[in-house]
């Protein structure tokens, strides 16, 4: 039977491999549609997602933009009550927390300073992209110094969300020398069950 899940995105994109990611934990087939510039720029493509932006999640009838909006759909239609989306409000407030930092300072600090290191001109100064990579760096050194989780001392969509562009934020150039907690959170992330990488 094939699957019910189309995931469109493109394997080297930390947007799309978050949502892979989450699939694959949650061992749920899906078909991948690999989504490059050129495609996201046809009228068919921005039917789908509007600012013609990957990933986009078609499950069925319902199609569904942006990596995190897909994070919580896919926590909600397909592991509800688990602990990726904590029912609690102070919990679940801790993970949107994170979510808007993988969509804050991590978007415009380490994952663009990637695009620009590998697809060149950013158009924003290399030297703010470092100054935001740092500024998160820090913060997540001094949260997860308490647990062994960004927003929980288990992992959460927290977790997804932010971990292919810090992983790989020494593609762009960053460090990850200064920061063993966050190195030890990346392992920790990587030995999940049915953990899948993003290539390099």
């Amino acid at each position: 039977m094939a699957p019910s899940l189309t995931l469109y995105g493109t394997a080297l994109s930390g947007h799309t491999h978050r949502v892979q990611l989450f699939l694959h934990l949650l061992e749920l087939p899906y078909r991948l549609v690999e989504t490059p510039a050129s495609v996201r720029e046809s009228a068919e493509f921005l039917r789908m997602s509007p600012l013609g932006q990957i990933p986009v999640l078609q499950d069925g009838e319902l199609v569904l933009a942006d990596s995190n909006a897909i994070l919580v759909y896919l926590a909600k239609r397909y592991a509800p009550g688990s602990g990726w989306l904590p029912d609690d409000p102070v919990e679940a407030a801790q993970v949107q927390r994170w979510l808007s930092l993988a969509a804050g300072e991590i978007a415009f600090g380490p994952a663009k300073a990637r695009v620009g290191a590998r697809w060149g001109d950013t158009g924003m100064p290399l030297h703010l992209m470092h100054k935001l990579a740092d500024k998160v760096l820090r913060f997540m050194e001094a949260s997860l110094a308490q647990q062994d989780f960004l927003a929980l001392p288990a992992p959460t969509l927290a977790d997804l969300a932010c971990y292919a562009y810090i992983a790989h934020a020494p593609e762009g150039g960053i460090s990850l020398a200064p920061y063993p907690q966050v190195r030890n959170w990346i392992a920790r992330v990587q030995a999940l069950p049915n953990f899948v990488p993003m290539p390099e």
